[in-house]
């Protein structure tokens, strides 16, 4: 697998990089196949910096706060109006009721307008499914809206995505042996954080230890929190492979 950070700011873009929107890429029946974890806010652009939006054949939505969802009103219009012609449906695996809900964000007409380019499949707590060359599974993640963790897995390597969550022991299980770790680090330790709402650089290294993965990645990190803050909490935890991501940066598993 591939995994490529189109976005990794955390609730809002920055003034270097879009929301969450993370490329994965495996072989599949001779091609590429070319899965997104999330496309937030701002994600649309400098995600053509590296596929043709066609080429995109699975969306995972991981929740739908607006920096893990909203720049799918954009792909609604490439895959509705190209001039090349609208290609087959896409697959998009999304907390039930998000057609409706991005349907509404974008102003499409009744039935549902955002049906006709998209395909829409409930994720739940304990989701599993093959997605071309995928194995994607789900975990229900503390968050005040309904949100998941996906597990993503490929020819024996894996994938963790926290996608947004508080701490939770069961993040410990779902990530256990995952080659690689892309966790949320939006708060530090040294604030009065809110619970159940997201993790701090600690917080994401005592999973990832316990978790015994491979290789963490941290991100989700708002532009107005101290990058190396949230490093130096993870560090004072952890003593294994990690990297804060910037926008941009390619991870082979």
């Amino acid at each position: 697998m591939r995994l490529t950070i189109v976005g990794c700011s955390g609730s809002f873009p920055g003034p270097d990089s879009a929301a969450s929107c993370y490329l994965v890429e495996a072989p599949f029946e001779g091609r590429t196949f070319r899965l997104l974890l999330d496309l937030g806010s701002g994600s649309l652009g400098p995600l053509q910096d590296h596929i043709d939006l066609r080429d995109i054949d699975a969306i995972s939505l991981s929740h739908l706060h607006p920096d893990h969802c909203f720049d799918m009103s954009g792909l609604y219009v490439v895959r509705k109006y190209h001039p090349a012609g609208p290609p087959p449906r896409l697959p998009v695996y999304a907390p039930a009721g998000s057609d409706w809900q991005l349907s509404n964000a974008y102003g499409t007409t009744a039935p549902n307008g955002m049906t006709l380019p998209f395909e829409f499949r409930d994720v739940t707590d304990g989701f599993a499914a093959t997605v071309g060359p995928f194995t994607l599974r789900a975990m229900r993640t503390p968050h005040p809206v309904e949100a998941y963790a996906i597990r993503v897995e490929a020819d024996g390597r894996s994938l963790v995505y926290s996608g947004d969550t508080g701490p939770d022991p069961r993040l410990e299980r779902f990530a256990e042996g995952a080659d690689v770790f892309l966790c949320e680090a939006s708060f530090v330790e040294s604030a009065d954080n809110p619970p159940d709402l997201h993790l701090t650089g600690a917080e994401a290294g005592h999973i990832a230890a316990a978790a015994r993965v491979g290789r963490l990645l941290l991100t989700h990190i708002p532009p107005w929190t101290d990058r190396d803050e949230v490093e130096a909490d993870l560090t004072t935890v952890y003593d294994g492979d990690y990297r804060l991501v910037r926008a941009g940066d390619v991870v082979e598993l």
